[in-house]
Formats: structure tokens, C-alpha cells, sequence
């Protein structure tokens, strides 16, 4: 009987068809199209060509399936795959050109090359299959032995077993003979299983350690052509059995990564069929120059990893372009002027169009290139307009790629105009800084060697600022790279992180100037955050925890000098929000950590326990949980580099964060800081609020023990710390207090001015009353607009910024005024006392007072408001509405204490003038009566003059160098603020009421307009009566 076995093509959705003695099996191969092994059994001898011949001929052949639906079939091609003559009980079957036996044939029975098999295997389906080039690389690590040609020859004959064996070569030899390298062929697709069995042989029986990878077995789509810039191309791989992992990696001439998800790559893994067990999809969202190369997608099971690979081609257009110009600045002040730009990208072999602008008109490309290392550089000259010009004078230059998508990069020119302000070139750590228009930030692309970036320099109103240095060492710049490489999922694996934070770590171990420590510690800190960011998606392991502690703690060892306030704040809370991210993501795989991993600024513990109590840094931190791992970090010499939104308050030297991981439990926290840390009173346990990068106490409580450690109890983890006030007096009651005062204030000094105004004409008629009452008016007018403007602040967290800005600078004006007159009636009234014969005119104490009272004040207000512009400091706290006050001379604040201070200090002296006076004018007599009358007359100067020269301020200056902690520190708190808020009402008392003249002519005026009255009801009395009587 002869049996053939034939492919043929079939238009139809027939699946199993039989004509006879005819079976089919069939695969689809798309739509409507079949793929289908037909069996012809006859028990006459036949013709193989006889049966394709009748195949031909063959034309609207039904089929039925299995469910009755009926399908007319048309041949479209057949090939002869094998053909089997059977002789009795002898069987002789051979497979066709091109095509080998089957895996079911080759290990039942026995029948693995391309010779004729001799058993009867004319059932067995698929009967033959096509060759297919299949290359198995395999890597043998022996253990304690040395290769040679007797393992070799084991090597051939396990893998001589395979089906298809086409032979076996040895490619190298290495580590002294203990490391072989091979690569072998066979012609079918293997069995992974099978192959698993023959490592498994050879590992046994050579005592080593074998991987192998196999190509030509794995299904694998990509683009064919070359994909836009920024585009979204999908790859995806596809394999017939069912594997333990899989994975993609992309290279490139120089590098290989494994592909991990992040910001760009995208790994889908449910994508598996039953046709496909294993699948593995990579999507690269917005593809650019780094990710064209070879992408390669494997499948592991055991031992075995089946590879497949393919290119992918980008469209390119430069990542980078960096754009210089020389000189840094066009001098149009010296006629007209010519710059020289360079653009430099990396080196690609995109053919790019290039072209420049020149204030957004195109301009011929005359541009020259060259390469240079891995770059490529272009150059030309740009004639600069020395017309000038609202707008920026802007040179834009401009790429275009084969797929004509373009990318532009633009540099702003600083022009110097004819007369207008500049700063003059300038020359700092060797570095020229060129003469630059008011206004500008001119940007020098040259580093020190060794270091790489810009630094910066703005001329703010004809003055230079400080050098702000971006300039960062090599080899962190290449952590940098790693880092944004790993967040995109390209090469984000434990062994490259590993290798980031060890980069830090080293990094961190250098000293550099201040300006460029800043520089890197900024770097560090995006680092951390990237890698943050990147372990939301790459899980790593417990392995990166040294060398990322290491890097942490040293960062807070140096100076973080050479820029504003605000940077540093936005710095260090950048990097606590990092530190966090990091230790919740990091994976702890041992209990090794629970005995803590201390630096000198960070300490790291870890606890798995149900009843957790750990201590850090001497600070103990308790929890309870029913699973999981609890992560504790508490960092030294942070907590004065964030920011402080809590008034009158010092933070504590630690901040604490604690994490969790693979636990859900409601949390309760207690966190005890220990007593050398109580050095203020009224502690506050606050938590750093990432979303808003200020402290909040909300879900946080303080408790405190009998040893006086501070105990915070929150319901939530993350980074806790403890804020002391400065005093333990309720705010409340202060604000009571100063409101009530303020608004009675306000009242008293309204009647002050009406009384004033009222006995004006009757209470000046002598020169000294008149300079008396003029100093009072100044007085009580500024004191009264000084407490409306402190009304009108009283809720800062209403107020915008301008506002604020607004009521700060009206309260540092008019309280400044408000002491400056009191200056002018202290002096005056010292004149009179020492210069009794000669007195002082009106005109000139009214010109002096003038100056004093008015032109001064405005002078020192606005000459400290354009000091802070100048020097880039803060003038005013926004969360107060009033000056800021640093550390000692640093800040505005000194722009009120320094001028109020001295006024004090004179108007005490005044006052100690006047009552040496009053005591030396009671000596000659010396009888008790008139010691009495000396005494009450002193009593009563202090009485009268102490509101109106401002003394009762002295106690806020004596607060300055008061212990908070004592009873007389909280004496002095109310009396300061009960006394000043109630300032208007002593002046009305003591500069008004208690005055004889003025309380004379006031109850001559009531007296009079009374007498007035009752003569005018007597007239209409006595002319009612005379009316009657007629």
C-alpha cells in the first residue's frame, strides 16, 4: 500500500474533510485560508505525481465539518511532503527535499536524520515537517575542572540526540579552561523539554553549570520600516510553548540593556494565546535617538532560553542641541556686532536639513560642520540688530529628518543698547564675564576640566549677582544619565542600580567649593528622585540600601550654601520626598536590617515583628501590625533646611520617616523623642506634607511622659518630626489681647485728634507747648495708621502677596515715623531743660522735626526694600505680613530693631535727664515734704512719658535675651503686648486728658456752650411771658 501525505491550501472553513480513505489536519493560516496534511492510502502501488495530477484536475470539491456546515474548496498549491512503501510487515517511509522528520517520529521511533525510516510511522501526524535553521549558544561553567577534547566529544553526543543534529563547534575557551564557549545547529524546531533533558545529562556527567539560548524559534513582529520621531512603535514575540519568564533587551553598537517598564518602555505580558502560550509585547512610547538599534526577546524555561531578534529603525532628530554664541553679549554701544553660533547634537547617521532664524525669519544656511568626539557641531555667523527691540533678540536653529519632522533649539542674545545700564565686564575664578544689559542672565557653557554643564550670572539694575554654578563632575553627570535611562526602563535592572548608588556614594566622598558642592548636591538630589520615580515600576532589592545610605548621609554632612533660601528649602524637601520613596519601594528580603544601619546624619532600621519598637538615632518609634515590614529612617541636619510654616517655632534636630510594606492595617504610631531635645517649650508633633511642602499636624497628637520625653501619636506613616514654640503662651489669648487693644487704640487716638483739633488755638500759645502738642499730633496720626495696617493683617493667610507686601511696608513706615517724632519730643524737651535761656525757634524745630519725622523714615523704608531686591533676600514673611528676621544683622527686621533701639535708648536718656533735673532742684531745701513732691513729680514724669517715648517697647528687646522657658519670659510677653496694643489709650490719658490746659479749655468749652443754652431758654421764657401778659 502506498501512502502520500501532501499539503494543500484550501479557500474554505473546512476543517476535516474524507474522500475515501482520506483524513486531513489542517491549520489556519489566516481568513478563509487553511494549511492541510492529506493522507492517501491505497492497496495498489501508486505514483506520488499520479496523485498530485488528480489533485490538479481537482475543482469545487465539497467539504463538510464537523457541525454539517457544507464549503466548497478550491486547491490553490500542494507540495509532496513523504511517501511510505509498505511491504508485508516491512516499511520503508523517506521525507521529501526540504522537509525532516518530526519530533514524534525522531524520539518514539528513533528516526532522527534525513535516512529512510524503516519503521511504519504513515499514521503518525505531522508525518515530516520543513526544515528550519535552529542555532542553539550555550555557555558551560565547569566547576573545579578544566576543559578538553574528552568533554567535547560528551558534549557532541548528548546533543547528537537531538532531532535534526547538524553538528556542534566549539568558539572559545576561557578563565584558564574552566569556562567553554559553543554553538551547535539542528533543522527542526525543538522540543524545549527535550533540550532541557540533554543539560540537565551534561551538567550531571561533566559536574558544571550549563545555560543555553536558542534562535529560530520564537516569533517575533516589528516595524519594517523606519518609524517616526516621538512615535509608538510595538514589537511583540510570540512562542508555542508555555515558559516560566520572558523579557526584551535592546542594543545598540556600543551597549546593551534589558528593558524594564518605565517612562517609555511599556512590557505587556497578557497577550498569550492558546495558539501562543508565551508572549511577551514591548511598546516604546515616543520613540527618539537612543532606542533605535536591535531589539531581542527571549522565553526561559529551566535552563533554556529561546531568543528572537529584530532592528528597529528611528527617524532621528537630535535629543540635545546645545547652542553657544561668542562673545556671550552683542555690545551695540561699540557699533555693530557679529556673533559666532555653534549648535552641537550627538553624531548620527540621520541626514539632517539644517537651518538657522534670526528673530523667527529664516536665514540662508550658510552653516558649516565638523565632528568632534561623539558630537557633531555646526557653525555660522549671525549679524546682530543694533535696533532696539521689545523682544528678546532670539537666534533659532532647526534640524529636519528624513520623515520630515523637524526640532528646533533657540539661544536669546543679551544686547547692550546705546545708554542703556550695564554691568561691566567682570572677571571671577578666571572666568570673564563680559559686559551685559541690566536685566539679562548671561550663560557660560565652560566647565573646569573634568566637570561638565554651565554656569550662570544675572546683572540685576547694573549690579552683578552672585555666580550660580550648574557645572557637575563626569562621572556624576554619567550617574545622571544612568539614572534618566533607568526611570525610561532602559537597562533598569538591580545590577544597574546597584551601580547608580554606588556613583553617588563615591561622588559624595568629594570635597568641592561651595558653589559647585551645591551643583552636585542638586544633582544627587534629582538622581534620588528619578530613581524613586523608577522604582514605582522596577522593584529593587535590599542590595542598593549601603551604598544609597552612604550617599544620603554624606549629602547632609556638606554646606548647602551658594544659593537663596527658597532653593534650599525646595531642595530639601525634594529630597525627603526622595529618602521616602526610595526606603518604601526598596524590597527587604532579611531580617539583617533589624539591627539598624547608622551613618553619621541618616540611621535605618527595620522591623517584621507584630509589636514593632525600634530606636533611631535614640529616638523610639512603636507599632503594632498583624504582617508586613516596618521601614524607619531618621535624618539629622534637615530639619533647618525645610520650611518652617509654624511661626515662633524651632524644629527638632531629627525628622523621622516611617513606611510599610505588604501590610494594610490601620496605624497607630508612636514616636518618642528624648529629653536633651526639650529645649523649648509646647512641642507640636508635625508630619511634612508632600503635597503642599509645608508641616501639618493634622492626624497627629503630643503626649508626654514622666521622664519629659515628647511622645507624638499618629494615625498615618510617613516623615514626622517635632516643632518647639518659643514660649507656652496660648496664641489665642495673645490675639485676644492685641485685637482688643488695637481696636480701643484706634478709638482713643479718633478722640485725641478731635480734642487736639478742638483746643488747638487756646493750648499752643507758647512755642514749647506748641513744638509739645505738634510731636503728640505726628504721634498719635502714625500710631493710628500703624494699628489699622496691623488690623488690616491680622489674617496673613487671606492676604495675596502684594497686599501683604503693601501693609508690610505701610507698618515699617509709619512706626517708624510714630518713634521718630517721639525722638524729636525727647530732644526738644532735653533742649529745654539744659538750654534754658535759649529756647528754640518754631522754624527751626518744625524744619528739623521735618526731616526727622518724615525723611527719614521714608529713607530707611526704601533704601532696606531696595537692599533685599538687590540682594535677592526676602523683605517680608508672607505668613505674617512683616519683616523677616534671620539671624543675628540678617534680615530686614534689622531695618526697624536698629532705628527703634537707638530712639529708645535716646528717649530713656531723656528721661534720666529729666529727673536728674527734678532731683537737683529739690537738693537746697531737703525737707522730707519737698522729697516727697521731688519723688511724686519723678513718679509722675515715668507715668506721663513712657507711652509718648515709646518705652514700654524696650520689653520686646528685652524678650531677645530672656530664657523662654522662665515665668518672667511669659511677665514680659503680656505686659508687652497689653501695654503696645494699648498705646493710643495711654497716649489719650497721658498726652491729653491729665493736661491742665487741655482739660481747662475743654470744660470752658462745655461750660460756655452750657451757659449759652440756658441764656437762650431764659430769652424764649421772658418773650413768652411778655406775649401773655399783653
Amino acid at each position: 500500500m502506498l501512502s502520500v501525505k501532501m499539503r494543500v491550501t484550501m479557500c474554505s472553513r473546512a476543517i476535516i474533510f474524507l474522500i475515501g480513505a482520506v483524513f486531513i489536519c489542517h491549520q489556519v493560516m489566516k481568513h478563509g485560508v487553511f494549511i492541510a496534511e492529506l493522507m492517501v492510502e491505497s492497496n495498489v502501488t501508486l505514483e506520488a505525481q499520479t496523485v498530485l495530477t488528480t489533485l490538479n484536475m481537482m475543482n469545487g470539491t465539497k467539504v463538510t465539518e464537523q457541525g454539517g456546515a457544507s464549503h466548497d474548496v478550491t486547491f490553490l498549491q500542494h507540495r509532496l511532503i513523504a511517501d511510505c512503501l509498505i511491504v508485508g510487515d516491512e516499511t520503508t517511509c523517506n521525507c521529501s527535499d526540504g522537509y525532516i522528520w518530526s519530533n514524534e517520529v525522531c524520539y518514539l521511533h528513533g528516526c532522527c536524520r534525513e535516512t529512510p525510516c524503516k519503521s511504519n510511522v504513515s499514521l503518525i501526524i505531522p508525518l515530516c515537517v520543513a526544515k528550519i535553521k535552529v542555532d542553539i549558544n550555550g555557555t558551560i561553567t565547569l566547576n573545579g575542572l578544566t576543559w578538553d577534547s574528552t568533554k567535547t566529544a560528551q558534549l557532541v553526543s548528548a546533543f547528537g540526540k537531538l532531532n535534526g543534529f547538524e553538528g556542534l563547534n566549539l568558539t572559545a575557551q576561557r578563565e584558564d579552561n574552566k569556562i567553554a564557549e559553543f554553538e551547535a545547529a539542528v533543522s527542526v524546531r525543538l522540543n524545549t523539554s527535550r533540550l532541557q533533558e540533554v543539560v540537565d545529562e551534561l551538567q550531571t556527567s561533566l559536574s558544571a553549570v550549563l545555560e543555553v539560548d536558542t534562535g529560530g524559534m520564537v516569533t517575533i513582529e516589528s516595524p519594517e520600516t523606519t518609524v517616526c520621531y516621538e512615535s509608538s512603535p510595538v514589537l511583540n514575540c510570540t512562542f508555542e510553548e508555555a515558559t516560566d519568564s520572558a523579557g526584551w533587551s535592546m542594543s545598540n553598537p556600543y551597549q546593551r540593556f534589558e528593558l524594564n517598564t518605565g517612562s517609555v518602555v511599556e512590557l505587556i505580558r497578557d497577550c498569550a494565546t492558546d495558539e501562543y502560550p508565551s508572549c511577551i509585547r514591548v511598546i516604546l512610547n515616543k520613540v527618539t535617538e537612543i532606542w533605535s538599534g536591535t531589539y531581542e526577546c527571549g522565553f526561559t524555561r529551566g535552563s533554556v532560553t529561546h531568543k528572537a531578534k529584530a532592528s528597529l529603525s528611528v527617524a532621528l532628530l537630535p535629543d540635545t542641541i546645545t547652542l553657544k554664541i561668542d562673545p556671550l553679549t552683542a555690545d551695540c554701544s561699540q557699533g555693530p556686532v557679529t556673533v559666532r553660533v555653534t549648535a552641537t547634537i550627538l553624531n548620527s547617521s540621520e541626514s539632517f536639513e539644517v537651518w538657522w532664524s534670526y528673530m523667527g525669519v529664516r536665514q540662508d544656511p550658510d552653516l558649516t560642520n565638523k565632528p568632534e568626539g561623539d558630537n557633531l557641531i555646526y557653525m555660522f555667523n549671525a549679524p546682530i540688530s543694533c535696533v532696539k527691540t521689545a523682544k528678546a533678540q532670539t537666534i533659532t536653529v532647526s534640524f529636519k529628518n528624513t520623515k520630515g519632522q523637524e526640532k528646533s533649539a533657540s539661544v536669546d542674545v543679551p544686547v547692550i543698547y546705546a545708554g542703556e545700564r550695564s554691568c561691566p565686564e567682570d572677571v571671577v575664578d578666571g572666568y570673564i564675564w563680559p559686559k551685559t544689559p541690566a536685566g539679562d542672565t548671561v550663560i557660560n557653557r565652560t566647565c573646569p576640566e573634568g566637570r561638565v554643564g554651565y554656569n550662570s550670572r544675572t546683572c540685576d539694575g547694573g549690579a552683578w549677582q552672585s555666580v550660580y554654578h550648574s557645572c557637575i563632575n563626569e562621572q556624576l553627570n554619567e550617574v545622571v544619565n544612568a539614572a534618566d535611562n533607568f526611570r525610561k526602563g532602559l537597562g533598569a535592572t538591580q545590577k544597574v542600580a546597584e551601580t547608580i548608588f554606588e556613583g553617588l556614594k563615591n561622588n559624595s566622598l568629594h570635597d568641592s567649593d561651595a558653589g559647585e558642592s551645591i551643583a552636585e548636591i542638586s544633582a544627587t538630589i534629582d538622581v534620588l528622585g528619578v530613581m524613586a520615580q523608577a522604582s514605582e515600576n522596577v522593584v529593587l532589592q535590599e542590595d542598593v540600601i549601603p551604598n544609597f545610605a552612604d550617599a544620603a548621609s554624606n549629602m547632609l554632612n556638606k554646606s548647602w550654601e551658594g544659593v537663596n533660601t527658597s532653593t534650599v528649602q525646595n531642595m530639601s524637601s525634594d529630597y525627603l520626598k526622595s529618602v521616602e520613596g526610595l526606603v518604601k519601594n526598596i524590597r527587604i528580603n532579611s531580617s539583617k536590617w533589624s539591627t539598624g544601619f547608622p551613618k553619621a546624619k541618616l540611621d535605618f532600621k527595620v522591623c517584621s515583628s507584630s509589636e514593632c519598637n525600634v530606636s533611631v538615632f535614640g529616638s523610639d518609634v512603636k507599632l503594632n501590625m498583624t504582617g508586613g515590614v516596618m521601614k524607619t529612617v531618621a535624618l539629622k541636619n534637615l530639619t533647618n533646611k525645610l520650611k518652617n510654616n509654624f511661626g515662633h517655632t524651632d524644629p527638632s534636630s531629627l525628622v523621622i520617616s516611617v513606611t510599610r510594606e505588604n501590610s494594610s492595617d490601620s496605624t497607630l504610631i508612636r514616636l518618642g523623642f528624648p529629653t536633651e531635645q526639650l529645649s523649648h517649650n509646647k512641642p507640636s508633633c508635625v508630619f511634612w506634607n508632600t503635597t503642599e511642602d509645608q508641616w501639618s499636624d493634622e492626624g497627629c497628637k503630643v503626649t508626654t511622659t514622666d521622664d519629659n520625653d515628647t511622645v507624638c501619636e499618629c494615625n498615618h506613616l510617613t516623615s514626622f518630626a517635632v516643632l518647639f514654640s518659643k514660649n507656652d503662651v496660648p496664641n489665642d489669648v495673645l490675639d485676644m489681647i492685641t485685637l482688643v487693644g488695637l481696636g480701643v487704640s484706634v478709638c482713643s487716638l479718633l478722640i485725641f485728634l478731635v480734642i487736639e483739633s478742638i483746643v488747638w488755638s487756646a493750648v499752643v500759645k507758647s512755642n514749647l507747648s506748641h513744638f509739645r502738642h505738634t510731636a503728640l499730633v505726628n504721634i498719635a496720626v502714625f500710631l493710628l495708621l500703624a494699628d489699622c495696617c496691623f488690623l488690616a493683617s491680622t489674617s496673613p493667610e487671606a492676604l495675596s502677596d502684594t497686599t501683604c507686601l503693601v501693609l508690610t511696608v505701610c507698618k515699617h513706615l509709619f512706626f517708624l515715623a510714630m518713634f521718630s517724632w517721639m525722638l524729636c519730643m525727647s530732644v526738644m524737651l532735653v533742649h529745654q531743660l539744659i538750654f534754658v535761656f535759649s529756647p528754640l525757634r518754631k522754624r527751626v524745630f518744625m524744619f528739623l522735626s521735618s526731616i526727622v519725622g518724615y525723611v527719614c523714615p521714608v529713607l530707611i523704608v526704601g533704601s532696606s526694600y531696595v537692599y533685599c531686591k538687590y540682594t535677592e533676600t526676602e523683605y517680608f514673611d508672607p505668613k505674617t505680613c512683616w519683616l523677616r528676621y534671620e539671624s543675628l544683622l540678617k534680615g530686614s527686621m534689622h531695618a526697624f530693631i536698629l532705628p527703634v533701639g537707638t530712639v529708645i535708648l535716646t528717649n530713656l536718656f531723656s528721661m534720666v535727664v529729666v529727673i536728674l533735673t527734678l532731683t537737683k532742684s529739690s537738693v537746697p531745701d531737703g525737707s522730707k515734704a519737698d522729697d516727697k513732691e521731688t519723688a511724686k513729680s519723678i513718679l509722675k514724669v515715668v507715668v506721663f512719658l513712657t507711652p509718648v517715648f515709646g518705652v514700654t517697647w524696650i520689653i520686646g528687646f528685652a524678650m531677645l535675651i530672656m530664657d523662654p522657658t522662665t515665668v518672667m519670659h511669659k511677665v514680659a510677653i503680656y505686659s508687652f503686648t497689653i501695654l503696645n496694643s494699648f498705646q493710643g489709650l495711654l497716649i489719650l490719658i497721658t498726652g491729653c486728658i491729665a493736661e491742665v490746659k487741655v482739660r481747662q479749655e475743654l470744660l470752658k468749652l462745655i461750660t460756655a456752650k452750657s451757659k449759652r443754652g440756658k441764656s437762650e431758654s431764659m430769652k424764649n421764657l421772658t418773650s413768652t411771658t411778655y406775649t401773655k401778659d399783653k
